[in-house]
């Protein structure tokens, strides 16, 4: 029999037992990778001296680089809370607390990197000073510290007392008990035990891949102007639902209450494009409120991100670490908007008031309300509150030991106990989450149950309802027209010097709808129709050149294809429901021929092709930022052999034709082909001479200005994808 057993968890995470080694080891730990391990059963319930706890991983291997795929490849913090708590490592008495620490694997920076990242997931921030900087006055710094200290069970551990790890650098290194694991290239590794091995691979391959870890259906839904949509009710345990988090829905603009893990499947089920968001608002730094923040960031624009300014301190430090990058840099991919406690801050109407939760990181719980028809309706959202039970224990009218006092414990409950008209309500239960026996007198019209894995008991659902994932309650309908206010909108922003009288012309078209793989211009049909995306995602396949690009809200379809009645190149395929403004190709046309635009159109969609065809700038880049792009870009022409000693010092460079290679001293460390980019370090770190490059045989090159990309999210986490993944290597 085997000694070591290996089973694909998903792509790029594996699991591997050896039993006789007394090792069970996690390879690869993106979001959601505990769930995985439930539903595969690898993690099962078990008993020991009368006590019932899980089994599962007590071990790492983290993968080389923190980002694949736009996403986390290491979030060791639930994966570590399952060995601690689920599994009992950490508990006293427990009969599975034999002095053994999980195990964290790897390389050197990935393991400080994670190190930090829990230990900022478990407290976030750690001193009055941190708490201060944040902007809250000393006085109430005090009493955040006392009561996080209160639930650190009064002191704050550094991590290295709850973890070990093994370094892996360049020979074989013992993990535990004789098995050995050496590193063949990046992220790339070998596990051997009494003369057997296995390969492990923890790399991702580009393009959509979306590793759920519980199916969910598409859905087609509406644009209100005050209405909730139900994206989440689980936990983080949960292997059958997203964790608690909501949608809202304001004059049709999109904002997450939170952001997950899995948060880009959680909306692309629901048919909301990425460039649909308008911002997020944050309750913690959590995993599970947190681990999907990435998947805002491939946009075209920054999203605006709404928090206190002490959560905000919280999560960035919690990313900072995570990406070993400063915090300031972090805010340059937001739009930060601050919210002020225990205020009603009006943002265009929609008004928001956080206040303080106790949590053992900083956490806001919200309300949200607007007006209409002489009064406001009001939506709490009630995310990792603390049980009346829990909260009462921690009173004490010593001022300075941990706890909280009387006047806090008083003023949370009536908070949480706000009368509204629609309220989700934590209640996971335990010490750091709520009870729903705490709202059996509350007053609200609809109370809905979230934070939980288990199903509702009878006495739950007394006291509350369910939501099912998709599920809208609509506070104020929609009676303006939204969609075709955003299809306005898009074509403004594309024809910017276009008379209004033609921009309405083209917007009095159809509106459709278009279901989920439905093929909306088949490759080598000449386009009749012309499509604005205004909700939704759209594939742009082109499978004999390997080309996959993302259309999403305010991407046109079969523009300069139609215009020429010419052949389209590729497929469009929708991934979810789609809805688009339909332009027959000939009023598009003579629109384009009236305003002597014909040029400038055909100019820019043969630069956008070249756009679109690369993986930096092919996914949910709308044409008029492709266009701005375009407009800058400088073609340069090179011989075979030429060093490339006198590029401009804050640009990217995309190879047309050609090969380039990227050197350090005399070694070839990258080479880069045909759609494909260098110099990235420039334009994030403002980095210069640390590579070297040189032309192989005869290149063609694209010079695009930093100036026109620091401001696309999605361009700058692509590219520091790239550099991390370089520097790997």
């Amino acid at each position: 029999m085997a000694k070591i057993k290996q089973t694909e968890v998903i792509r790029g995470v594996y699991w591997v037992e050896i039993p006789e080694a007394d090792l069970y080891l996690l390879c690869g730990c993106p979001e959601d990778a505990t769930k995985h391990l439930m539903r595969l059963r690898l993690i099962v319930p078990t008993e020991k001296d009368g006590v019932t706890f899980e089994t599962g991983p007590n071990a790492i291997l983290l993968s080389d680089v923190a980002l694949q795929n736009g996403k986390f490849c290491n979030l060791a913090e639930f994966p570590v809370l399952q060995m601690l708590y689920k599994q009992g490592m950490l508990i006293p008495g427990h009969p599975n607390n034999t002095g053994m620490k999980p195990l964290l694997i790897g390389a050197k920076d990935q393991i400080d990197a994670q190190m930090d990242y829990i230990y900022r997931g478990n407290y976030g921030l750690i001193s009055n000073e941190e708490i201060i900087a944040a902007g809250e006055t000393p006085e109430r710094a005090e009493m955040i510290m006392r009561m996080k200290l209160k639930f650190a069970f009064g002191r704050i551990l550094p991590t290295e007392e709850l973890l070990d790890h093994r370094l892996v650098e360049e020979g074989p290194v013992e993990i535990r008990n004789g098995v050995t694991i050496k590193r063949i290239r990046t992220n790339v590794f070998v596990l051997s035990y009494d003369g057997e091995e296995v390969t492990i691979d923890l790399t991702v391959k580009r393009g959509r891949n979306d590793r759920s870890a519980y199916p969910l259906g598409f859905q087609s839904i509406p644009r209100d102007y005050f209405s909730i949509i139900h994206s989440g009710q689980g936990d983080g345990w949960d292997i059958n639902r997203p964790c608690m988090a909501s949608i809202l829905v304001y004059q049709g603009k999109i904002y997450l209450i939170d952001a997950g893990p899995n948060i880009s499947y959680s909306l692309t089920a629901l048919g909301i494009g990425i460039n649909e968001i308008e911002g997020i608002f944050h309750t913690h730094c959590h995993d599970d409120h947190f681990a999907g923040i990435t998947s805002l960031l491939r946009t075209d624009r920054r999203i605006k991100y709404y928090a206190t300014p002490l959560v905000r301190a919280s999560v960035f430090k919690k990313l900072s670490a995570l990406l070993s990058m400063n915090e300031d840099q972090i805010g340059t991919f937001f739009e930060i908007k601050n919210l002020e406690f225990d205020t009603w801050n009006d943002l265009g109407g929609l008004e928001v008031r956080p206040f303080l939760s106790p949590h053992p990181v900083e956490t806001s719980a919200f309300f949200f309300r607007a007006f209409w028809e002489s009064r406001y309706l009001t939506y709490a959202h009630l995310a990792d509150i603390t049980s009346f039970d829990v909260m009462s224990n921690m009173i004490t009218d010593d001022d300075n030991a941990p706890g909280i006092s009387q006047a806090v414990f008083d003023l949370t409950k009536e908070l949480y106990l706000t009368q509204v008209d629609l309220k989700k309500v934590d209640i996971g239960g335990g010490m750091i989450h709520g009870e729903v026996d705490d709202f059996k007198d509350d007053e609200s019209d609809k109370i809905v149950l979230a934070h939980r894995s288990e199903p509702l008991t009878n006495q739950q659902k007394e006291i509350g309802s369910s939501a099912p994932f998709g599920v809208v309650d609509t506070l104020i309908p929609d009676t303006s027209g939204n969609l075709r206010r955003f299809s306005f909108e898009f074509l403004h922003s594309y024809f910017q010097n276009l008379d209004r009288h033609y921009l309405r012309t083209l917007l009095n078209n159809p509106i459709v709808e278009f279901m989920p793989g439905e093929i909306i211009l088949r490759k080598g049909r000449v386009p009749e129709d012309i499509y604005l995306v205004v909700t939704g995602t759209v594939e742009k396949i082109r499978s004999s050149d390997d080309v996959y690009n993302v259309i999403s809200a305010g991407g046109l379809i079969g523009e300069y294809t139609g215009i020429h009645g010419l052949p389209s190149l590729s497929a469009y395929r929708t991934v979810n429901f789609v809805r688009a403004l339909r332009i027959t190709a000939q009023a598009y046309r003579e629109l384009i021929k009236k305003n002597n635009l014909s040029e400038l159109i055909d100019q820019r969609a043969k630069t956008r092709e070249i756009l679109e065809q690369t993986w930096l700038f092919g996914e949910t880049v709308s044409p008029p930022v492709l266009n701005r792009i375009a407009d800058a870009m400088v073609l340069h022409e090179y011989d075979a052999g030429v060093g490339l000693n006198d590029l401009p010092a804050d640009a990217i460079f995309i190879v047309e034709s050609g090969t380039v290679e990227q050197v350090r001293g005399d070694m070839v460390t990258d080479t880069v082909g045909p759609r494909n980019f260098f110099a990235e370090e420039q334009v994030l770190f403002g980095m210069t001479g640390e590579f070297g490059y040189r032309t192989v045989e005869p290149c063609q090159i694209y010079e695009v200005p930093g100036s026109v990309i620091t401001d696309v999210p999605i361009v700058m986490w692509k590219m520091l994808e790239s550099y991390e993944l370089r520097g790997a290597a």
